[in-house]
């Protein structure tokens, strides 16, 4: 599809697919950069974690979603995510996933 085809009402009409508007992980690298450069880090870390996650198939990267709402997932089934994503090269988002399990255990909002 060409850039002139990415309209509203090319989406409202149901013309547009979810590959259409996925970010290429490049591009949110330098998202990322430039975040930092302006003095936020917190937005450039979630760039780079958007970009490790640009290779996951979109179910699961709704799933991991999922996974990481409160009392959702056991303490065993966030360190299996966590595997999981570090086994791909998503370590970020591993690390992320990490923390998560670690602050819900600490609050009681594992399953």
């Amino acid at each position: 599809m060409n850039d002139e085809k990415f309209t509203v009402q090319a989406a409202v009409d149901g013309k547009l697919q979810l590959s259409d508007l996925r970010m290429d992980p490049a591009t949110l690298a330098h998202q990322a950069d430039v975040a930092e450069a302006g003095g936020n880090p917190q937005l450039a870390e979630n760039f780079r974690r958007a970009a490790e996650l640009t290779s996951i198939d979109d179910e699961e990267v709704m799933n991991l979603y999922e996974a990481l709402r409160p009392h959702r997932s056991s303490a065993e089934q966030l360190e299996a995510l966590r595997v999981s994503l570090e086994a791909r090269g998503a370590l970020r988002c591993a690390e992320l996933v990490s923390q998560a399990a670690a602050v819900y255990a600490r609050r009681g909002l594992l399953r």
